[in-house]
């Protein structure tokens, strides 16, 4: 039994200590990206738009990175959570849920009253989402009565190339200024 074991880690072990990686294998693998920085942004949108010049200007963009720094984490509080938005939010999310079914069984089943199937299934998704959504909050109410949205946002991009190509990028940059 040991055997089959050390089998297959000396297989494991061979495939970590490959050569040079493919682009496919760089992505699942994240890795911060080595090169020269051609410019530093205080938005996301800027450094894009930046990359779109360099596009425009038939640039290798391929060999272009933007890579964030100082990386925070933001919770924006939407709002106040309440009985009556948690079950509007269920209804909601359960309609579709029953629109969804009610398509499907259109599908499969064509030709029967679809109108009736149609209003059933979204009442009945609506009414069980409605449900599902309340109990959840009122068992949670304790722990957190506000929605909010997380989001990363880093303090300052930068853009970065290979070194070969850094003085045409950055030419390329300050004749759009």
């Amino acid at each position: 039994m040991l055997g089959k074991f050390q089998g297959v880690r000396g297989r494991i072990i061979g495939m970590t200590q490959m050569g040079p990686m493919n682009k496919r294998q760089a992505m699942l693998m994240p890795t911060v990206p080595k090169g020269e920085i051609i410019s530093t942004y205080d938005t996301y949108a800027n450094a894009q738009h930046a990359v779109d010049i360099l596009a425009r200007a038939n640039f290798p963009v391929n060999q272009v990175a933007i890579v964030g720094n100082d990386i925070r984490s933001v919770e924006r509080v939407t709002g106040k959570m309440s009985y009556g938005k948690v079950a509007w939010m269920g209804a909601l999310s359960g309609a579709y849920l029953g629109i969804f079914l009610a398509l499907l069984l259109m599908v499969v089943q064509p030709g029967s009253q679809i109108g009736g199937i149609f209003l059933a299934a979204v009442a009945i998704g609506a009414g069980f989402g409605m449900l599902f959504g309340v109990l959840s909050y009122a068992l949670n109410k304790q722990r957190r009565d506000f929605s909010s949205v997380m989001q990363l946002v880093a303090g300052r991009y930068d853009l970065l190339t290979d070194s070969g190509l850094l003085h045409e990028a950055r030419k390329l940059l300050s004749s759009t200024d």
